[in-house]
């Protein structure tokens, strides 16, 4: 995790001047050679939301770690400079010895991703890239620039494909920037934009208790674009009222034929934007489409931008306000992202917090992340909101939100975005996936982690007789995914294995499941290392291999007695 010194000025990286002459002399360095070159348009995205929310200091040191980090990530290979406000150019030579240029830019953009830390803030960014190569696609710097930012502009952040490689091919179509600018103007009188649902689900029992509207471009020329590709710039060129208001409308529109379809007891989440509710008459425009289609207060449910508490304080308040007093269900978005403190969540009272999917995402990996999460979980319902995560994907972060007391979640484990036809069916059906969603078994469960397969085998044969439930695992991984679906109280971790260490390992489920009795079984014994561990409380024993029989079955049933009667002084929830 990067850290600055906060009383040093952000020294930031060079701009890349026009002509590029310095990018042009690596160019014709490298053809000389006969070599091979790789430039690389990297976009940080939503970058514009921290000079908005923690200010431009805050965002020159960004910049300025970024670009540390790419420099050191190219290893004296290449060169990097700043390009426009929150984008870097970065050129690295190529040789057939090297990893390809794919490899390369995932490894830089895997660089930027990992947290950072500003403080008294830690960001999680994202990015995207796109490559072009010299002499494949070009020979001269402009066409090179240019081919490598209509490449990033096709590449997806996250997982998914951050990076992509330009085709080789000559495209007519507008890329970037310029092209969403000269199109989104008209997009909607040409009937571009649709809806999308995505569904909301009680984390009790799997129940679907609404969906959000999410916003979709079909643009004939650059295809269906998301949401984070153009709403900068329709917030930037103004239309992004005009976008509003339809989005409220067809949403009020559907929430109507739901209802005249049979469905009840739902609501749907849409998007604001701070410009929507700067708006004078934006309360009663909004309360007359809903009288007007016969929909009550509790079916629509305004999501609003943590940034947006914010603004313009004094009008948003009242508008808030407004919205509160007629019964309309407010979400506050992103949470987490921004710098909106205790004080702004009291003065602007949301129904419903939602955790922004970084955080979903870093929960299981970062004993930091993990530790912010369960504290905005409690602090939502100390001031009386429900808690929403956001991009739950997987059913070990399902488990472990479960089991931190979070309300709903939002993801592709229940449901990609899809069209209001088969979003209504879901509604219809009226549960998803209720198989995540059993009661675990009550029994006393012991986890059993080693890397060798034997040493396995040995332990559950001895505990068995002992009537204990047994999982047994030989991975991290596998144990982590575990601990998120079941109940266990007990886990006894060899020391030495090849992803981490036992009492690093047992270090992270102690963050994660600090009611578990955690016990170390090894023959190697660092003391120094175990010793730290028990005294941070990591492990409650470290116990030693070779082990005796009767003496390790009583060291579990002991451990298991000490979870009990943790658990009976555990005040009632």
């Amino acid at each position: 995790m990067s850290t600055l010194d906060p009383d040093a000025a952000p020294v930031l990286l060079p701009r890349l001047g026009a002509g590029h002459p310095a990018l042009q002399a690596m160019v014709t360095s490298v053809a000389a050679r006969n070599g091979r070159l790789m430039v690389l348009h990297i976009d940080i995205e939503q970058f514009a939301s921290i000079n908005q929310n923690m200010g431009t200091e805050v965002g020159d040191a960004v910049l300025q770690i970024v670009g540390q980090r790419l420099r050191a990530g190219l290893a004296g290979r290449g060169e990097v400079w700043r390009h426009g406000s929150d984008e870097f150019v970065a050129v690295a030579t190529l040789d057939e010895k090297d990893h390809s240029a794919q490899q390369i830019s995932e490894a830089l953009i895997a660089l930027i991703e990992q947290p950072l830390t500003i403080l008294p803030y830690t960001l999680l960014l994202t990015a995207k890239a796109g490559i072009s190569l010299s002499p494949e696609h070009a020979t001269d710097a402009s066409t090179l620039l240019q081919l490598a930012e209509a490449s990033m502009w096709r590449a997806s952040p996250g997982a998914d494909a951050p990076v992509y490689v330009h085709s080789g091919r000559t495209s007519r179509t507008p890329q970037g920037e310029r092209a969403i600018s000269s199109q989104i103007v008209g997009a909607l009188a040409r009937n571009e934009f649709t809806l999308r649902y995505q569904p909301k689900i009680s984390a009790r029992d799997g129940r679907v208790l609404g969906m959000e509207a999410l916003i979709r471009w079909q643009s004939p020329t650059l295809g269906e674009l998301l949401p984070e590709r153009f709403i900068r710039t329709a917030e930037r060129l103004g239309v992004i009222l005009q976008i509003g208001d339809w989005m409220i409308e067809r949403a009020v529109a559907q929430a109507r034929e739901w209802r005249e379809q049979g469905v009840d007891d739902f609501f749907i989440g849409v998007n604001v934007s701070t410009l929507q509710l700067l708006q004078p008459g934006f309360v009663e425009h909004l309360l007359g489409l809903m009288q007007h289609a016969g929909v009550p207060a509790p079916a629509i449910v305004l999501e609003i931008n943590e940034s947006v508490l914010n603004n313009d304080a004094h009008i948003v308040f009242q508008t808030i306000r407004a919205l509160r007093r007629e019964g309309i269900g407010l979400t506050l978005d992103n949470f987490g992202t921004g710098d909106a403190n205790l004080r702004t969540l009291v003065r602007y009272p949301a129904d419903t917090l939602k955790i922004d999917r970084s955080f979903t995402k870093a929960a299981l990996l970062d004993s930091r992340e993990t530790a912010i999460l369960r504290a905005m979980i409690a602090m939502a319902h100390q001031l009386g909101m429900k808690v929403i995560a956001n991009g739950v994907e997987t059913e070990a972060q399902l488990g472990f939100l479960r089991r931190t007391d979070c309300d709903y979640f939002q993801g592709y484990l229940f449901g990609e975005p899809v069209e209001a036809g088969p979003a209504g069916q879901v509604l219809r059906a009226r549960h998803l996936r209720p198989e995540l969603f059993t009661t675990t078994r009550a029994d006393q469960t012991l986890l059993l982690v080693d890397d060798e397969e034997n040493v396995l085998n040995a332990l559950a044969r001895l505990f068995r007789r002992d009537g204990y439930r047994i999982l047994a695992v030989n991975s991290v991984r596998e144990a982590l995914a575990l601990l998120a679906t079941n109940e266990i109280q007990v886990i006894l971790s060899d020391q030495r294995m090849s992803e981490m260490s036992g009492t690093e390992f047992l270090a992270q489920v102690k963050m994660l499941y600090p009611d578990t009795i955690r016990i170390v079984l090894s023959g190697y014994a660092d003391l120094a290392t175990v010793t730290e561990a028990i005294n941070h409380g990591a492990i409650y024993r470290f116990l030693t291999k070779p082990w005796d029989d009767r003496e390790l079955r009583e060291h579990i049933q002991q451990a298991f007695r000490t979870h009990e009667a943790q658990r009976a002084r555990a005040p009632a929830p």
